[in-house]
Formats: C-alpha cells, structure tokens, sequence
C-alpha cells in the first residue's frame, strides 16, 4: 500500500471549517484546577477490577469493564468516567465545551472537546489511578437479557489499560484477561438479542487515513475484530439501558433513527450483490449483515455502504407519552457512555442517576436539555463533514500521481441513462463514482481520469483506457 502513501496536511480542512485546535488559556487553566465536586456523595468501588479496551495509544478512557458469572447469569459492571464532577454549570470550561459539541478527528491530530488535562488525565480511567465515575450495574440472565439494572457515582480503580489488538491476540491463544474472560460469551449473547430484536450492527470498517513512519499518510481499511463488537454490545446494553429509563419516567435525552426506506435498501441489496453478498427481499437487514465477513475487501465496502441506511440519526428530548426508537438498535437508545468525547453524554448520564435514584433531575442539566440537543446536532454535522473533506483529500492527494492509469474495480450500481456508475475501486480502497456505466455487478477496469487535490475530487470513467 506503500505505492500510495503521500505527504499530507490537514491545517486546510481545520481552517476551512473553523476548527479550534487550541484551547483559550483561561479553559486550559481552569481545567488544571478541576477537583470531584461529588466525591462525598461516591462509592468506594475500588475492589472491582476494572479494565479498560480502546484503540493502541489511546489515553481519554470513558469505560471500564468487568463481567462475572452469577447463579442466574452474568453481573456486568461498567464504569463510565464522570466528566459532570469537574465541570462546574457556568464555567468556561462548560461554555468551552458546548462551543465544541463532541471530538472531531482529523488524521494528524483530534480536536478535543475537553483540554487534555482532563480528557487525558483526571477525568480518564487511566489504570492504577483513583478515578471518579458513574458505575452501571447489569445482572443478566443466562442469555444476557437484562433483569436489573442500576446506576451511581463511584470511586473506581483500573487494573489494565488494554487495547484492541492486544486483546484480539490474547483472545486467539486463550489467555484473555480474568477480568473480560467472559466477553466473547456475553458478547455473542448480546448479539443473539440484538438479531431478535431486529437491530442493525454495521461493524464497520475504518476505511481511513494511516499515518506512517516516514511522515507520509496511506488509505487504509481496517479490519474489525470481534473484539470490538462484543465491546460495543456493553455500550450498546448501557445505552438501551439508559433510553428506557427515560421512556419509563418521560423525560430524558434519546439518540434517535428514522428505518431506512425501500428505495435505499434496494439500491443496497443491489450493491451487495455486486460485491457478492445476496441480500434476499425477505431477509432481515441486521440478519444479512451478521453473515458478512467485515475482515473482506468486499465486505467492508457492504458495510460502509450500509451506512448510508442509517442516515437521519439525531437527538430528541423525551416528553411524556412521546418517544422516537432508535431503527438501528431496536429500541429506544441514549449517549450516555463517551462523555469524554460527546457533550450529550454529560447530560444524559444525570438524567439516567436521578431517575435511578428518585430524585429530581438537577437543574443544571434541565435547563441545557435543548441547548445540548442543538449542539449535538449541529457539531455531528461539522463532524461528517470534515470527516469526508479529509478523506476526499487524502484519496486525491495519493492517487494525483496515477492519472491515467487504470484500476480493479468493482460495479456496484450503474445508470445507463445518465451515463454514469458507483465504483469499488479494491487497491487503494476507495468508494467513488464513475463516468460510463458498465454492467453492474462486474468486474472491470476504470481508468482515473482526475485527482484533484484543491477540489478533493476524484472521478473515474469506463471503459478505461
């Protein structure tokens, strides 16, 4: 892939969309300052062997995990980092972060939604270190459905800091940590109740932008291992969890998706079957995508296709008597576990504790509802944007030099009429649309006919030359 590595800079897309990529040094000496506002109100949960699972390096750690086997089931326990107890309402770091919404990653360095003296130190869940947080307790039955639940503020330990690959490997030679020894079992659980419940688990696939030793950067796709799935079904458990708290008791903050409509499944059935998955008419969509194999160069693009079908996500303030479900899940589902990286999360998690306790909503988080809901929504917006921009940079940038060549690809739909087709192109991966209209399903060679770096425009055409 080293063929298609290029020197990159991103500052363009930061400056293009306004990205502030430093902190105002009066948020950055607050943040400094910060100490647990709630800290005799918490539980000494320090006995829970805690550990933590994200990607290689990562330091703003917002869960920790520990599961064990009980006479009915399993005991899931999930440490979420409280964020709310260093965040004063009126604050600038407060201010600071309604500014900024959530976390937006571009390839050379994420824009922070808290300053790193707090997402990358006292609010993380950093191994070894006392750490305040929002524990959830989950007792399951032998097939993982939930029985109980509960939530409260707590003081926690990490044991481990693992990471993905990490656990992967330990995963193949059986030598798992005692503490996730029982998250391949409770993960496959999950996703058992997930397909009953009609849900859709895309398992994506990073198709992104690798930076390399030598300085340059390269169009990757990474592969997801099951690892990350079974994680995120704890995620996904404590964020069911939290949404029907909120339905139950009429008030709260859902993360919401309209079910795709028919046209856009037919025209993903059509493309999965260009890439050789047959998507049946009758077949549930979260059935068929358990059987692709999303570790594939066509499997991958069936899932970054399938997200399309997810498209028109947002956020809704529960009112009594109205609530929207969440398609992809299933169920009614709330933001409530990355409070490091999302605004909404802060929230949410005091509504799901003082509805667990019986106690009023605190007003600090009641007041904020709607302005929270405005700056998730718009900030997610900026987020797929520049998302897209970097990307769309990236695979003009690497593929400028091979104007007038030609490339494997795929077909996966193409319009006869109006002369023009969608594409997989398989190395580098790259999603794009084509001039000329091959028969679809097929494979083919296209020839790259621009790759234009200023406009972040890469266009193919048919028949290649």
């Amino acid at each position: 892939m080293k063929l298609y590595a290029a020197q990159l800079d991103f500052r363009g897309i930061a400056e293009e969309f306004s990205l502030p990529t430093e902190f105002p040094p009066e948020v950055l000496a607050e943040a400094a300052t910060v100490r647990d506002r709630y800290a005799s109100q918490r539980r000494d949960a320090r006995d829970i062997p805690l550990v933590t699972i994200d990607p290689v390096g990562s330091m703003d750690l917002d869960q920790a995990v520990f599961i064990e086997a009980t006479d009915t089931g399993f005991r899931v326990r999930y440490a979420i980092a409280d964020v709310a107890a260093f965040v004063e309402p009126g604050s600038v770091l407060e201010a600071e972060s309604f500014r900024r919404g959530q976390t937006i990653y571009l390839p050379d360095e994420p824009v922070r939604l808290h300053p790193p003296a707090l997402s990358e130190g006292e609010a993380s869940l950093l191994p070894g270190v006392d750490r305040p947080a929002v524990l959830w307790t989950f007792e399951l039955d032998s097939a993982a459905e939930v029985i109980d639940f509960h939530l409260e503020r707590a003081l926690v330990r990490s044991v481990a800091r693992l990471d993905y690959d990490g656990v992967h490997e330990d995963f193949r030679n059986s030598r798992l940590h005692p503490s996730i020894e029982l998250l391949p079992e409770v993960g496959r659980l999950r996703e058992a109740s997930a397909l009953r419940r009609d849900a859709i688990n895309l398992r994506l696939p990073a198709q992104s932008v690798s930076h390399l030793a030598d300085g340059t950067y390269e169009l990757v796709v990474e592969p997801r291992h099951e690892v990350m799935d079974w994680n995120s079904e704890i995620s996904l458990l404590t964020g069911m969890c939290a949404g029907r708290l909120m339905v139950t008791h009429g008030t709260g903050l859902l993360r919401t998706l309209r079910p795709a409509n028919s046209d856009s499944l037919a025209v993903f059935r059509a493309e999965s079957r260009a890439l050789g998955y047959e998507c049946p008419d009758e077949q549930p969509l979260g059935e068929f995508l358990q059987t692709v194999d999303a570790t594939d160069a066509r499997g991958m693009a069936v899932m970054r296709e399938a997200q399309k079908l997810l498209r028109g996500s947002g956020y809704a303030l529960v009112e009594s008597g109205d609530a929207e479900v969440h398609a992809g899940i299933g169920g009614y589902y709330s933001h409530v576990t990355a409070p490091l990286r999302r605004l909404i999360d802060r929230f949410a998690t005091e509504y799901c504790l003082a509805l667990c306790q019986g106690s009023a909503v605190p007003e600090w988080a009641s007041i904020r509802a709607e302005d929270v809901i405005e700056a998730m929504n718009r900030t997610s917006t900026l987020a797929n944007n520049v998302d897209r921009a970097a990307l769309d940079l990236t695979e003009a940038t690497v593929l400028s030099p091979w104007v007038g060549h030609n490339f494997d690809a795929l077909v996966l739909t193409s319009d006869a009429e109006r002369e023009q087709s969608r594409i997989f192109v398989t190395d580098p991966p790259v999603l794009a649309n084509c001039l000329g209209a091959p028969p679809q399903s097929t494979a083919t060679k296209v020839s790259l006919v621009r790759a234009d770096i200023t406009a972040r425009d890469v266009v193919f055409a048919w028949p290649a030359d």
